[in-house]
């Protein structure tokens, strides 16, 4: 890699063989989405939170994540309809300081977007986590995100009441709590306008039959609630797309 070179990209093809190549081309031709992490998250001892799999309702796939923190920001671009794919650590960043020092990054996260854009993403637990280390890294793979059209971010915490309301909701993302066929668009007409949670669930039927599928509504967005606020019985609960506090979208 020369001085003049920019940005190098290290990631493994799909049969485990390490690839490096211009970052500018591997962004454009690589499908990091579908790759392993080019090195294993590693194992901290003494932390309640080691790696693990996040299974992507997106995807239908798992994800490896990190941290506890990487798989709260998992949480939040598995429900935005705008997110395609993810990879926890697809692809090292190879760089050069201005004295000629090789450096490198490996962001935790990546996710691809409708139209075939990316985001780069570290999730740490805190936001001054890594030191001027990190600091540094991130101005590297801001630039070489700008260079290609993506996007880089340090994504900060989740506040602790919607990081349980996710997990929560997570716990009923998968299919198989949609319900029985023709349950789903009786549940979203019943909160066509907003009111309380249980007392649209008793409108639709028993809620033990019911409320797994309004959960798996509101995980998927064909209802909406303010999930800033604690989730509880009379929690109001309102039709997709309705604007309000604690969408949790996608970090763009």
């Amino acid at each position: 890699m020369g001085r003049g070179s920019g940005f190098e990209a290290v990631f493994l093809d799909p049969v485990g063989q390490s690839v490096q190549q211009r970052w500018a081309d591997a962004a454009m031709t690589v499908a990091f989405e579908e790759l392993p992490a080019v090195s294993a998250f590693p194992v901290i001892p003494g932390r309640r939170w080691g790696p693990g799999l996040w299974w992507s309702a997106t995807t239908g796939r798992h994800v490896a994540a990190g941290s506890n923190a990487m798989r709260a920001q998992l949480m939040v671009l598995d429900r935005d309809p705008d997110v395609t794919g993810f990879a926890g650590r697809p692809v090292r960043l190879l760089w050069r300081e201005e004295r000629g020092r090789v450096r490198s990054w490996v962001p935790q996260l990546f996710a691809r977007y409708r139209g075939g854009t990316g985001l780069l993403a570290d999730c740490p637990s805190h936001m001054e986590a890594g030191g001027d280390r990190a600091v540094k890294a991130a101005e590297a793979v801001s630039a070489a995100c700008e260079g290609v059209g993506w996007i880089y971010r340090r994504l900060a915490p989740l506040d602790d009441v919607l990081a349980a309301n996710l997990k929560w909701l997570a716990g009923y993302r998968h299919p198989r709590n949609a319900g029985r066929p023709g349950l789903m668009p009786v549940v979203a007409e019943a909160f066509a306008r907003p009111r309380p949670l249980i007392e649209g669930v008793e409108a639709v039927g028993d809620p033990i039959e019911v409320l797994p599928v309004v959960f798996h509504a509101l995980w998927h967005g064909r209802v909406t609630a303010d999930l800033e606020a604690p989730l509880h019985e009379r929690v109001l609960v309102g039709p997709a797309g309705r604007n309000g506090p604690g969408a949790a979208g996608g970090a763009r």
